[in-house]
């Protein structure tokens, strides 16, 4: 990721050895032509109150953890809220019609930014603001590609979006797990009934009839109904207990979907106390919160947030949302339980280790 830019400061000519301030003036005028004026950092407009909109799919994690990582990098750059930043939560539930009816309220009130945590906060957006005059920033939803308010990364966006997405792509998923378990053949994957699992599964069966690398590999789907409401991913994981002892004796190993049944601790558990298969986390509490993977591969809370915080201060500041590209999560980071990997006689390469870092239970 790219952070703000540490530019020398031109308010200051004692900290240079200027010696006047006509040469302070032209180094300044210089600076700008070099590295352009977007590039220059400037303060946030004294007197000025910005309003932030914050609309969460859910509440918890994954989205509290972007949500906080973001608030914590508007303050860095001088937005703070109770004093120039007033912010608005709320959480939809995981429900796209009551993010939608509340978006319906909102939208048309003078907030200069309004920021969308996940993929139903998105999906809810995308039908009462696209094509709008306000600015939205999302964070990681799965697929705002297959959602419809852009059409790609690194690219202007094509309407009044932008934002980061969530998922690690998935052919690095799949390559890791190649990397920790060459033999595999089968893998298990019970999902829930929600847009981003529609849309990573479309990308698995994809890859899987298109990579030559991967023609190997077969990926068992079982599909448990979307439980709406804050305790719905605990009543997915209760609905997918069946699913896991009926894979159990056909798969290799599990992986979590890539929706909000994946991303919270229920499924993690019931699938270590009730296989004897390892699992492949989404999340990094997947391993170091002992929730009950043996390894993972995650996106970065910190650094989605952290983006997207640069993303609404350059809205704070002017910047037109058409000159802020969507991105892909610019970090990934690895986790691996080592006693659940002797466990299944799994021997995890230096490699990985070497990734994993810190993130390394023994």
């Amino acid at each position: 990721m790219q952070e703000a830019p540490v530019l020398f400061d031109c308010v200051h000519p004692e900290v240079y050895l200027l010696s006047s301030v006509a040469t302070l003036t032209r180094y300044c005028l210089v600076l700008l032509l070099l590295v352009g004026a977007d590039e220059l950092l400037s303060a946030p407009q004294t007197g000025r109150l910005y309003r932030l909109f914050i609309l969460d799919s859910q509440q918890g994690s994954p989205y509290m953890d972007v949500r906080l990582a973001m608030l914590q990098s508007l303050e860095q750059y001088g937005y703070v809220e109770g004093k120039n930043l007033q912010l608005y939560l709320h959480t939809a539930g995981n429900d796209i019609n009551k993010g939608a009816a509340i978006l319906k309220t909102e939208a048309g009130k003078d907030y200069d930014v309004y920021y969308m945590g996940g993929t139903t906060a998105t999906v809810a957006a995308k039908q009462v603001m696209y094509g709008g005059t306000q600015s939205v920033v999302f964070a990681s939803p799965t697929d705002p590609v297959g959602i419809g308010v852009i059409d790609g990364f690194d690219i202007p966006p094509k309407s009044n979006f932008t934002g980061v997405s969530y998922p690690v792509p998935v052919k690095s998923r799949f390559r890791f797990i190649r990397e920790l378990m060459p033999d595999v053949k089968r893998i298990g994957l019970i999902y829930a009934d929600m847009p981003q699992s529609h849309s990573y599964n479309a990308w698995i069966k994809a890859m899987l009839k298109d990579d030559p690398q991967f023609k190997d590999l077969e990926v068992i789907f079982r599909r448990v109904p979307l439980v709406k409401g804050e305790e719905g991913d605990r009543r997915m994981a209760e609905m997918a207990l069946p699913l896991i002892k009926e894979l159990d004796s056909q798969v290799d190993l599990f992986m979590k979907p890539h929706d909000q049944l994946g991303a919270r601790r229920q499924f993690a558990e019931l699938v270590h106390a009730y296989s004897s298969k390892p699992l492949i986390g989404l999340v990094k509490n997947d391993v170091m919160q002992e929730w009950g993977a043996m390894a993972a591969i995650f996106p970065s809370h910190r650094s989605m947030g952290q983006q997207a915080a640069i993303m609404i201060r350059d809205l704070f500041e002017g910047k037109p949302i058409k000159r802020i590209f969507p991105q892909w999560p610019a970090r990934f980071g690895y986790a691996v339980d080592l006693q659940k990997a002797r466990q299944f006689g799994i021997t995890v390469p230096v490699g990985l280790l070497q990734l994993a870092g810190e993130n390394i239970l023994k």
